[in-house]
């Protein structure tokens, strides 16, 4: 039928309908299937439940081997073989809840070329039409495995997904690249993984190498979840070193575009020893066999830095090394990942101890999750010597300043704030500052912990502090490895054996703030013998930091310059006031060919004048000409010591000597 004809055929049925009441009630009141077990005429067959998970061995050993040669195309081929029991149903699902995302991530739009056989016959699948990351089988009799094949088509540019595959390194990750079946424990499916490299690259992995013939490397069977907390960076350029200053069980692995990347020198080859150390002397115990850091410094491959209970991914800028000066804002981000093998794999919050990686996560104890785990992640960089004391004191400079300007807190409190995974994954959105979101129970958590740090250090006269926490909660069970989870009560508790105090109270406060009158928790800075300030000209160390310190006016016009775009809105600020939002861009000051250097000055020639700053901005075709009346000057983060008070902050970054 044309389409002319069938447009007007369906609007004559509408009209119809509605013109005739008793058409329009039989239009509407068509059945709808909700039984999942149903067969909708649209499917070729009825659709089984999904078998629930149950803390029993799945029977014989899958294999499985992932193709990642294929560089040009970026593509990942996939081979499995899955025993199965029998005939009757099977449901094979795609890891949908991926560790440390905090939410459902798995990148199934990637699966592509699905096929199915046994004993060399196809076996059609139907996915599910209510979680559309399982696919239902019907397994013929006499089939006691079958072949799965498909290709994870990994992304060419970070836009939707990150960058996988380069010309000169993969990033593996099983659990974006794999079926496993339903109706079992992630722990007690069995799998023997390979892997075919390109010709002539390593990798490291936390995965025990069972042999390696030619470019196909076999690794020990392992469990599901094992397997998928162990991902696999391989690269042209690779260099594995030991950091492990109590024999070879850390190391790092370093991958690079080029192999210059990979010049490390000794000195700060030694700092990470050094973080090593004092994560020992904070913890006390170690839950792994080896740890190894997957680092791949890249501008190319995605970024990443990615916790796992012996490993992690990481990355960073291709001069990391080479240009150390530079890089010294970004060294925080293993020490950040380190601490997860205790804080968040070992021991993590019950409610992400699920059964299998299809099972919902619920996020109610991220604040201590990845709260806790930066606060230490930024003490051991300082402890160790990857961050110098002024960089750790700038580092926290430019935390508490964005809180303490972080109108969100007005309606949303920090507690909501560790939905916000599930909420769309760090998606990003206009007016961050009203909207809040992943990075809160990150950095305004680490001001809850230093606040509850220097409240112990002063309630027992420096003899206790948050590092005797670390070592009860975390550190107990030397060797152990099974994940222990923990729950609000028990953090709690464990406070209370450090140090007897209100600590539900302590802690409900900060997190349940919301409403006008709430402050972000800068408490723990004065009570650590430093306050929060500001300057109109930032040190060295602040501008390692505060990396786009030159095009930053957050806290003076309420903006930053991306370019020639005015970005980051704050919410409240002096151009939000000014009724701007996104897409507006500098053309000129005062008369001024616009630039963040210009504004600059124009900012710094205002201070305690009556001038106006005038901005030319456009907007697509359209210009506006906004005048700021602002004074204040530049304005950048410090913390500034209180003179007399007790520098409990100094104690707290300084190495720990036992």
């Amino acid at each position: 039928m044309p389409r002319t004809r069938l447009t007007a055929a369906c609007l004559a049925v509408l009209m119809t309908a509605a013109a005739s009441p008793v058409l329009a009630q039989s239009f509407q009141s068509t059945p709808v299937v909700t039984d999942a077990t149903q067969a909708p005429l649209a499917l070729p067959r009825a659709q089984p439940a999904i078998p629930a998970p149950q803390d029993k061995p799945y029977p014989g050993v899958s294999h499985y081997r992932a193709d990642i040669t294929d560089l040009d195309r970026r593509i990942i081929r996939v081979s499995q073989t899955i025993p199965v029991a029998g005939p009757g149903p099977l449901t094979l699902l795609y890891p949908k809840f991926l560790p440390g995302n905090h939410a459902a991530t798995g990148p199934i739009q990637l699966l592509s070329g699905l096929t199915v056989t046994a004993n060399g016959q196809r076996i059609e699948w139907l996915r599910d039409t209510l979680d559309p990351y399982a696919f239902h089988l019907d397994i013929p009799a006499g089939v006691t495995s079958i072949d799965v094949q498909f290709q994870q088509l990994t992304q060419p540019d970070s836009s939707n997904w990150r960058v996988l595959m380069t010309p000169a390194m993969v990033n593996l990750q099983w659990e974006k690249a794999i079926l496993y079946p339903a109706g079992y424990f992630s722990r007690q499916i069995q799998v023997a993984p390979s892997v075919v490299l390109p010709a002539g690259w390593k990798y490291g992995t936390a995965l025990t190498t069972a042999s390696q013939d030619g470019d196909v490397a076999a690794f020990a069977p392992t469990d599901l979840y094992t397997l998928i907390d162990s991902p696999i960076f391989a690269g042209a350029h690779y260099r594995r070193v030991d950091i492990d200053p109590s024999g070879e069980r850390v190391h790092l692995n370093i991958l690079a575009d080029e192999a210059k990347g990979l010049a490390a020198t000794d000195d700060q080859l030694k700092l990470f020893e050094n973080m090593v150390q004092q994560a020992d002397r904070l913890f006390g115990a170690r839950h792994f066999d080896h740890y190894e850091f997957l680092f791949a410094l890249t501008d190319q491959m995605g970024g990443i830095g990615l916790e796992h209970h012996r490993s992690s991914e990481n990355t960073g800028a291709p001069d990391f090394f080479t240009n150390w000066t530079k890089s010294a804002g970004d060294r925080g981000l293993l020490p950040h990942e380190y601490t997860h093998s205790w804080n968040g794999k070992f021991m993590r919050p019950a409610d992400e101890l699920t059964a299998n990686h299809n099972v919902p996560t619920q996020n109610t104890l991220l604040w201590v999750y990845e709260g806790q785990t930066e606060y230490w992640g930024d003490v051991l960089a300082a402890r160790s010597g990857l961050h110098s004391k002024d960089v750790a004191l700038a580092t926290l400079a430019s935390v508490a300043a964005f809180y303490d300007n972080q109108p969100g807190r007005q309606w949303r409190a920090l507690q909501d704030t560790n939905n916000h995974n599930l909420l769309g994954y760090r998606v990003p959105g206009q007016f961050t500052s009203w909207m809040r979101g992943t990075g809160d129970y990150y950095r305004e958590s680490l001001l809850v912990w230093l606040d509850a740090d220097t409240l112990i250090r002063e309630g027992t006269n420096g003899r206790r502090s948050l590092d005797d926490f670390a070592k009860g909660f975390f550190g107990h069970d030397d060797g152990e490895w099974a994940p222990q989870g923990y729950r609000f009560e028990d953090v709690v508790a464990a406070l209370n054996t450090v140090y007897p105090h209100d600590w539900a109270a302590f802690l409900r406060t900060r997190l349940d703030a919301v409403g006008p009158d709430a402050r972000a928790p800068l408490a723990g800075i004065e009570r650590g013998g430093w306050r929060l300030t500001y300057t109109d000209a930032p040190s060295a160390a602040e501008k390692s930091v505060q990396s786009g310190w030159a095009n930053e006016f957050q806290y003076s016009l309420g903006f930053t310059l991306s370019g020639d775009k005015l970005t980051n809105i704050r919410w409240g600020g002096p151009a939000f006031e000014q009724g701007l939002g996104a897409g507006w861009s500098l053309v000129a000051v005062n008369g001024k060919a616009g630039s963040a250097e210009v504004l600059r000055d124009a900012v710094t020639a205002a201070k305690g004048t009556d001038a106006p700053i005038e901005l030319l901005l456009k907007s697509g075709d359209r210009f506006r000409t906004v005048a700021f009346a602002y004074h204040d000057g530049l304005r950048y983060p410090r913390l500034e010591r209180i003179e007399g008070a007790p520098d409990r902050l100094s104690d707290i970054l300084a190495p720990r000597r036992r």
